[in-house]
């Protein structure tokens, strides 16, 4: 009985992962969340799964968006960040570049 309950639960996580999926997902992992970062050159590793409501990946800081992403998974760099706390966010967007929703925020500190 324990195996077929331990099945049961192990399906519907799995579901229920798969519908998480399919409205899409952001991960950035790098920095990590609370990092103190240079002022200069910080690298973003990111993956993206826009799902079907999603097009492409808008990378916003301190709620400003300044780039558009096209790549799905690689690196951005943040050329310079003054010194003080910042947030760094990629925010997937359909294709008349509308947030949909789905996005991922660090907070960073540079110094």
């Amino acid at each position: 009985m324990n195996l077929l309950k331990a099945l049961l639960l192990t399906c519907a996580l799995g579901i229920s992962g798969i519908a998480l999926a399919a409205d899409g997902s952001v991960t950035i992992s790098s920095p990590a969340d609370g990092a103190k970062v240079g002022t200069s050159g910080i690298n973003v590793a990111y993956s993206v799964v826009t799902g079907p409501k999603g097009d492409h990946v808008h990378f916003y800081v301190d709620d400003k968006e300044v780039k558009v992403l096209h790549e799905l998974k690689g690196t951005y760099t943040v050329d310079s960040l003054k010194a003080g706390a910042h947030t760094l966010c990629i925010k997937i967007v359909d294709k008349s570049h509308t947030p949909i929703g789905v996005e991922k925020c660090i907070k960073v500190t540079a110094g």
